[in-house]
């Protein structure tokens, strides 16, 4: 991962609208029609089965369709799908087999996350409820499924109020990314976003500030000002932020580094910058209390 993370520095944004280890909990036994995929994910398989799970809401990692696979049935699957925002792909019949075995599943089976995905107004109002700016992280196409739960792990811990997932070329939330945040996954919300670009746009349009973490960021995370509304965005390991992410960043961070590797991996350079986050929010906290205290004085 790209290390990084900062502040342009007197740049003003409009107002924002409105150590325990905690255990995972406890796997339910699959109900009928449903097992167990490779990375622990609950896998939902036959049409119907499918469709009752994007028309309840359930929280949807993927949709997978055999090629070829025709019928009414599956166009209504495939509108509910678009409704909701769940990507659909398209395999081969062995794939299936594989994810359902023993299980008719009609070409049709998806993905299921180990929790509800929340939405960014519950985030939102999450800060609020505390009386703090919110803090967000963006996960950028991370793979690797324990980089992406110990993000979400240091997430909780640093009081981060949501980390947004895109819903492409991700990690899904699998029952591993839940073990690996040890449980963290219940406690933070996680929220499924589509274009990333688009997301930011929009966020800073909302008052935001957007950091990057890159190794050829402008500024090192300690001299950047890191208060107020934030998204903090961490790119894949190797690939680093894109380059569209890159663009819609307000600024790009790094991490220096003075030993023989050139990089942290994307959890660990993740981890020492939310907790830069943390340590200038407190700081801020700090001197205005101070301030205040000064001009009570007689």
């Amino acid at each position: 991962m790209s290390p990084g993370a900062g502040h342009g520095a007197g740049r003003e944004k409009p107002g924002v609208r409105n150590v325990h280890e905690k255990q995972a909990a406890p796997r339910r036994k699959a109900p009928r029609g449903q097992e167990q995929g490779s990375g622990g994910s609950d896998v939902i398989a036959g049409r119907n089965a499918v469709i009752e799970a994007l028309q309840s809401g359930r929280s949807l990692n993927k949709v997978f369709l055999r090629s070829g696979v025709q019928g009414g049935s599956i166009l209504k699957l495939q509108a509910l799908a678009k409704e909701k925002g769940v990507p659909v792909e398209t395999v081969r019949a062995e794939k299936l087999d594989q994810m359902a075995p023993g299980i008719n599943h009609q070409g049709v089976a998806a993905l299921a996350a180990p929790v509800s995905f929340s939405t960014l107004e519950d985030a939102l109002q999450r800060a609020a409820a505390k009386g703090e700016a919110p803090f967000l992280l963006l996960l950028d196409e991370l793979q690797d499924p324990q980089n992406v739960g110990a993000l979400i792990r240091s997430a909780d811990a640093a009081g981060v109020h949501g980390v947004l997932l895109p819903k492409r070329h991700s990690c899904p939330l699998n029952a591993v990314v839940d073990k690996v945040s040890a449980g963290a996954v219940s406690y933070v919300p996680i929220i499924s976003i589509g274009n990333i670009s688009q997301t930011l746009q929009s966020l800073k349009e909302r008052g935001f500030w957007v950091a990057g973490a890159d190794m050829d960021g402008t500024d090192a995370y300690f001299d950047a000002k890191l208060t107020g509304p934030m998204v903090l965005v961490v790119g894949a390991e190797g690939k680093g932020l894109g380059r569209l992410v890159k663009e819609n960043c307000d600024i790009l961070v790094r991490i220096p580094m003075f030993g023989g590797v050139n990089s942290l991996n994307a959890s660990a350079a993740g981890a020492v910058l939310l907790y830069e986050v943390v340590r200038q929010r407190l700081a801020e906290k700090a001197a205005r209390g101070a301030a205040a205290g000064q001009g009570r004085q007689p």
